[in-house]
Parts: C-alpha cells; structure tokens; sequence
C-alpha cells in the first residue's frame, strides 16, 4: 500500500485543495474555475510524482537488483531480471500508488472518481497477470538447464496456466466494473459452456495432447520426426499448447497441430540417434548373366585377394571333399558343388564390413541376395554406421560403396546400368551397315 493513504482526512482535505484556495484567494478566478483548475493542477502533480517515483522503482529494479543477482550464485534470479519481473512490480507499485492518490486529485469530483479508480485496478490486474507470465517464464529459462527438462514441452503447461489466468483475471475485471459478485459472472458463464467448449476446443485437444506427448514420451524437443502428410521432415524446436514447429533440414518451418501427435502416424528417429548405430540398407544390382562357376584359375586369381584368401582355400577345399565323396564327374562343371564369383563378393563384403573401422560390429551386419529382377540381381548390404551424424553417415556409406563397386571387375561381374550416352552410340554403330567398297 502506498504511503499516502496514512495520511490523516483533515491533511488529505488541505492537499487536495492546496491549489484551490491559492486560485481563490486571487481576484482572476472565481469557485468553478477554481475547482477545475485544482483537479487539473492535482493531475499535472499526480502525473509528475508517477514518473519520477516509476523512475526510481524502475532504476531500482535495473540497476540495484541485477548488481545484486550478478552477485548470488542461483541463476534464477538472474532470469527473474531477464523476464522484467522487477520491472513489473515497480509499474505496479506506481499504480497502487496513483489509485491511491486518485482521491485527492479528483476530491471535488466523487462520480468520476469511481471510474478512474476503476480503470486504475483494472491495469493492476493485468499488470498482476503480466507479472504471473514473467515468474512463469523465468521458472522455464532456470528449469531448461538442467538436462532432464531440456527437452521437455514445458510451454505448454505454461500456456495452460496463462490461460487459466487470463480466464480468472476477466472474471476480476469484470466484477470490478460491474460491482457484480463473482458468483452471477460464473452463473452466467455455465450457460454459455458449450459456446466456450467450441471455442476452445483446439486449445483443449492441443491441451490433451500435449499431457499424452509428455507422459508416453513420445516427441521431446531435438527429436528428429517424419511426418510425410503434412510435409514435416526435421527437428523439433518447439512444442507449446497448439503446435509443434519442425524445423526441416531445407531450413523450412513446419507448423503441426499437437493433437495429430497423437491421432496420426508419424516416425520418430529418436531410437536411431540414442542406438549405437545408423542403419545403411543399400543395394547394388549385378547382372545375371556375369554370375558363373569359378574355374581353377579363379580360384588361384581369388586367392590373391587378401579378405577372402583364406576362406576361397577352405571352402574349395570343402567342394573338393563333397565331390570326390560323391564321385562326382567334374568333365561337366555344373556337376557336384562348385564356388561362384557372386558368392565369393558376397563373402567379401562381408569380411571387409567387418574389418571397417567405422561400421558397428555389436549391431546386425550381413549381406544378402534378394529376389531377381528386370533390372538384375540386388546384392544388399545391411550394417550401421557408429557415427549418426548426416554428414559423416554418408560419407562412410558412400566410402564403403566406392570400394565395392570399384571392386566387382575383380570378381568378372557387372554392375547393372541402363544403356544411355557412349553405350547408345557404340550399340548403333554395331549395327550401321558395311559399305561397298
């Protein structure tokens, strides 16, 4: 309460006319003229000591505050000054201040002296929400560093708190105007529910969705989500009560209504990024007609190859066994068991993935044959990289391919392309006719 309101009735009455009875006592003004003059001169005054007291409350609340928080060894306080809670309070001190005064200014006008008050107490109310806003913003900012509510949608509960707020201030608002309790505003409030319920109805959906997101874990921010119908494909950087907004790595923003979290599908890659590794899942197609048994100079050639030197040895001697045991007739090669080229690249890559510094070995790692197709044979390769990262995961996929795809000549196997350019050219010159010489 500001100190002028211990100021006696009898004190009070000569403030308030101080002017008056100089106006008066002069020959140049007569009762009505003094009267408005004095309200008028009451206001300059009035108006003079809010500025100069906002002027100290507010250098008291820069300056001397965060000198103070600069010096403690909380951060909170330091996002109190940040969030201009102290700020707020010394515009609030002045109102109270200035609603108190009201009185005295406008002593010779009592019908207008309500309505001034009134709209003093309604700025206190808002000025009072703004102040609750900033308290609640500073608890976000001090709760963000610790580590376990740095991806928490803490904005939303935030949102829900102001909006109850808001909702408690109108109420306040309107009983000070009306005179009104507060209990006929509620009354008339109830009939109106399902007007209400309508318009808040996204706000309540996005409130719901918002509890179920938190509780199921199942966006948190930093993740990164796919979700391909509204065209989202990106980090989350923010999740407050309507949307979470997805930061797309084109530096695109996309807006998604909080409640198709939970009512439509979506991928998240939270499970990738907190796995040991990346999954690279690629395949190279070979043509079928390079696919062939290997002879003994092959296998000699094969042999040379240092990953799979050793396992060319055993297996032949393997297939040498079974044949000889089965008096197998190797006149005809298709006979008995035979080693092929496509097998011995498939145990190649094997063997070089699990040499590679960079590929996961705890993680599934092999190579595999899929079905033939028009376009060949796919040869896939399923491992994960140790590093998640964008960037250096396909520079370590794209390493690995550019070995194995240099290396399929050495195996007497061809990669599948579709004939274009240089290949056109040299098929049309097979078949230009000779000319007459």
């Amino acid at each position: 309460m500001c100190k002028f309101a211990k100021i006696s009735p009898m004190n009070k009455t000569e403030i308030a006319k101080y002017f008056y009875e100089i106006l008066k006592s002069s020959d140049y003004f007569g009762e009505t003229a003094s009267i408005y003059l004095n309200a008028v001169l009451n206001a300059l005054v009035l108006l003079i000591l809010s500025y100069v007291a906002f002027k100290i409350f507010r250098y008291i609340a820069i300056r001397f505050v965060k000198n103070l928080a600069n010096k403690t060894k909380t951060t909170f306080d330091d996002y109190l000054v940040k969030n201009k809670v102290f700020v707020y309070l010394a515009n609030i001190a002045v109102l109270f201040c200035i609603h108190e005064l009201i009185p005295l200014v406008l002593i010779d006008f009592p019908e207008s002296e309500i309505y001034f008050e009134k709209l003093i107490e309604v700025l206190i109310i808002f000025v009072s929400i703004w102040i609750l806003r900033s308290i609640f913003m500073t608890f976000k900012d001090y709760l963000r560093t610790f580590d376990t509510f740095k991806d928490k949608p803490i904005e939303s509960y935030i949102q829900v708190f102001m909006i109850i707020i808001w909702i408690v201030g109108i109420i306040i608002v309107f009983s000070a105007i009306t005179g009104q309790p507060l209990f006929k505003f509620l009354t008339a409030l109830g009939a109106f529910s399902a007007v209400l319920l309508l318009i808040f109805k996204d706000t309540i959906l996005g409130f719901v969705a918002s509890i179920q997101v938190t509780v199921n874990d199942t966006v948190r921010l930093g993740d990164w989500i796919t979700m391909e119908k509204y065209g989202a494909d990106g980090d989350v950087y923010e999740i407050n009560l309507a949307s979470v907004k997805v930061r797309n790595f084109d530096n695109t923003i996309t807006t998604i209504p909080t409640y198709y979290l939970i009512s439509d599908s979506f991928k998240n890659w939270r499970g990738m990024s907190i796995s040991g590794g990346r999954r690279i899942k690629r395949s190279i197609l070979i043509k079928a007609n390079s696919i062939k048994f290997l002879s003994e100079r092959d296998i000699e050639e094969f042999k040379k190859i240092a990953l799979i030197s050793k396992y060319i040895q055993n297996k032949q001697q393997e297939v040498n066994e079974y044949n000889l045991k089965h008096e197998v007739d190797k006149s005809v090669q298709i006979n008995g068991r035979n080693q092929t080229n496509f097998g011995a690249f498939r145990v190649y890559i094997d063997h070089y993935l699990d040499q590679h510094p960079d590929i996961n070995k705890d993680m599934m790692m092999m190579t595999r044959q899929l079905a033939p197709t028009a376009e060949g044979i796919p040869l896939e390769l399923y491992a994960f990289s140790k590093d998640k990262v964008w960037a250096n995961y396909e520079r370590v996929m794209a390493g690995i391919f550019d070995h194995l795809l240099a290396a399929i000549p050495y195996f007497d196997l061809e990669c599948f392309e579709y004939p274009s350019g240089r290949d056109l050219k040299s098929l049309s010159s097979t078949f230009e006719p000779q000319k007459d010489s």
